[in-house]
């Protein structure tokens, strides 16, 4: 968790970073950004910070040595030197702007804080945000006058919504601290900002381990188990649901009790320990079969959990319990259907 209660802006500087591949360039401006204070230093910290809620962590990583990570180093050298943050946020925007070369990425000002006062996982600590704007929004702006009203827009940033944005806590700093990162674009074809330009990796904790894990249970109940053995929709909907249950349940996972619970067959659960062991292979997944839940991350997962069963056009069956309450039948005549049981309607 993340408390921004009693967060201090310490510094602040904003450049312009265009597209690489449209030969836009960067405009760098001569010097930090004087602080604002009142409403205009709230909205902000509004904007630069109410995205970083119960986001996922990274680290900062490199295939051979993490200190040739650009941003790694650059953000070191702020932490170690706060002298040295003007010059450091320049060489971040050229950074950037190495790597803004996909013909989707929008030019836009780049900004770099230095914070003070973050209370994360319960310990203080400071925190350095790099920020990018890409989308302005237009607003109408009703100015009063004596006797009516003048209408006129503008073109400006919604506080609302970041387009992009990395919190780097000062913390695990051997392991390449500890990272948050909002993306409002996360269509793979600019993954530019995680992955060319900050080069990060998920870090090892609950709450990745319980992502993983949800997301490796619902890629095999939902395209791999029909392979192998015969299941309806139906099936499949109990099966996932009593995924999310048992995270939901538990305080702690332990990989051979959830296949108990949710598969309850020998050679399911085999096939389902074949898949999970390619799975982390191919994907490069490193989690542990026994770890704290993270009620953070099954928030998150079991929104992508499908309980509706569609029927034709014409019915949406959400089923949420016992799939013993629903039965699937033909007719003679070849109309396929449900039988559903319930003891009361609301």
């Amino acid at each position: 968790m993340i408390d921004f209660t009693g967060v201090k802006l310490k510094n602040m500087a904003t450049h312009f970073v265009g597209n690489k591949l449209r030969d836009e360039g960067i405009k760098i401006s001569d010097g930090e950004v004087s602080l604002p204070d009142g409403d205009t230093k709230k909205y902000l910290l509004k904007y630069f910070l109410s995205s970083f809620v119960d986001n996922e962590k990274f680290n900062f990583t490199n295939p051979t040595e993490l200190s040739l990570n650009a941003v790694y180093t650059l953000i070191s050298r702020i932490f170690s030197d706060t002298d040295s943050f003007y010059e450091n946020s320049v060489e971040l925007s050229k950074h950037l702007y190495s790597n803004s070369t996909h013909p989707k990425v929008n030019g836009g000002e780049f900004t770099v804080c230095l914070f003070e006062n973050i209370i994360l996982d319960g310990i203080e600590t400071n925190a350095i945000g790099v920020f990018k704007t890409e989308v302005k929004d237009i607003f109408l702006k009703f100015d009063s006058t004596k006797d009516n009203y003048v209408i006129r827009y503008d073109n400006g940033v919604n506080v609302g919504r970041l387009d992009k944005g990395c919190l780097v806590f000062e913390q695990q700093v051997q392991n390449g601290f500890k990272v948050c990162i909002v993306d409002s674009n996360k269509s793979n074809d600019t993954q530019y900002w995680k992955d060319d330009f900050l080069s990060v990796k998920p870090l090892s904790d609950e709450y990745h381990f319980t992502k993983n894990f949800l997301s490796i249970t619902k890629d095999f109940v939902t395209k791999q188990l029909s392979e192998e053995f015969e299941v309806s929709k139906a099936d499949k909907i109990d099966l996932l649901n009593r995924s999310v249950e048992y995270f939901k349940t538990h305080d702690r996972f332990e990989k051979k009790s959830f296949e108990e619970a949710v598969f309850d067959d020998p050679e399911m659960i085999q096939s389902f320990r074949s898949y999970d062991k390619e799975y982390r292979g191919n994907k490069n997944v490193d989690i542990s079969d026994n770890f704290q839940i993270s009620s953070q991350a099954v928030k998150k997962q079991s929104r992508i959990f499908k309980s509706v069963l569609k029927l034709d056009r014409n019915f949406d069956i959400y089923i949420h319990g016992n799939k013993d309450l629903i039965e699937k039948g033909i007719e003679k005549d070849g109309r396929k259907f449900y039988k559903i049981y319930y003891e009361e309607e609301k």
